[in-house]
């Protein structure tokens, strides 16, 4: 939680008119397929790790390429996981299944996810050059299949793996580092956990006040992603009041941004917080995007805070090279 504190017009052709109610359906797929696990008292970033065969706590990645999904892509995958109890959070495409030495297996249905990116059309460069001011590039959103690899066989050995869970109540130094080296205040005591945007600092309850001490780190890790958000880091408004839409929308973003690095920590919590369940659902039914931006936001979050640990490293790997 955080402490109570001249565009020309134009006339669109066909082509535009489908780009956009393409973008608008799956805009409105996702956001229909979360609210539905929201309704039901699920939430799709903060699911049990670990039940009945079902892979531990990772971020989605591309097999082949290693790279993580990001965004919203980590809870539709998340989600796919969880429902068919795979045991991998490892993901390929149809051709990328073949150039991994293997296939998909007949039969089997891929995950739809989606890939968000701008350009800018040759004829809106023209037209810049032409009045002499700045081309304006144009969003667009596409969908595409993968399948994990549990739905494919005859893969080659030495695709990226999942990580090893962490065993609950383990005092996690690679925690520790990410909070160290996050560079914020972080004050230790009192019952409340929260961050206070005006003087810039996160509090939270000493770690043995925590019934099981594991959620410790994911509960520094909410208010952490909180403080991303002041004017000297990310810049999100973290002005807006206690029980409001925009309280919520920042609400949701700590949850998925805690979600998110405790999967590319691997640690594992055990507490489902669903205080604000209620106004997300109000919030995601009258925003076909917001659970596209929130999820956005919070995977900068995460990885914000992920490459001042990494800066850290380097520096101190440095520093004994040196001595």
């Amino acid at each position: 939680m955080r402490d109570a504190p001249n565009r020309r017009a134009g006339r669109k052709g066909a082509g535009e008119d489908r780009q956009t109610d393409n973008r608008t359906n799956l805009y409105d797929e996702v956001t229909a397929r979360i609210v539905t696990e929201l309704e039901a008292g699920r939430l799709p970033w903060v699911q049990p790790w670990g039940s009945s065969g079902s892979a531990g706590p990772a971020l989605p990645r591309n097999a082949l390429t290693a790279r993580n999904y990001s965004g919203v892509n980590v809870l539709i995958l998340w989600g796919a996981v969880i429902e068919h109890g795979w045991p991998s959070q490892s993901w390929l495409t149809f051709r990328q299944a073949q150039e991994a030495g293997g296939c998909v297996r007949k039969g089997e249905h891929g995950v739809t996810v989606v890939y968000a990116d701008r350009f800018t059309p040759e004829a809106e460069k023209e037209r810049a050059s032409r009045d002499g001011d700045e081309a304006k590039a144009v969003p667009f959103l596409k969908r595409f299949t993968v399948f994990n690899v549990a739905q494919c066989e005859g893969l080659r050995a030495g695709l990226a793996s999942d990580p090893a869970p962490l065993p609950e109540r383990e005092i996690v130094p690679v925690a520790e580092e990410v909070i160290a080296a996050s560079g914020v205040d972080f004050h230790i005591g009192g019952d409340r956990a929260f961050y206070v945007p005006a003087l810039d600092f996160v509090q939270v309850p000493p770690q043995p006040a925590f019934f099981e001490q594991i959620n410790y780190y994911r509960t520094c890790l909410h208010e952490l992603t909180h403080a991303t958000g002041h004017a000297k880091r990310l810049g999100r408004d973290l002005t807006n009041s206690f029980g409001s839409k925009d309280y919520a929308r920042e609400e949701l973003i700590a949850e998925m941004g805690s979600a998110f690095l405790c999967a590319a920590l691997g640690i594992v919590p055990t507490v489902r917080h669903a205080d604000y369940i209620g106004t997300w659902l109000e919030v995601l039914r009258e925003d076909n995007r917001a659970i596209f931006r929130a999820a956005s936001a919070a995977t900068k979050a995460a990885e914000w805070l992920l490459a001042r640990h990494r800066e850290a490293q380097a520096a101190r790997a440095e520093g004994r090279l040196a001595a």
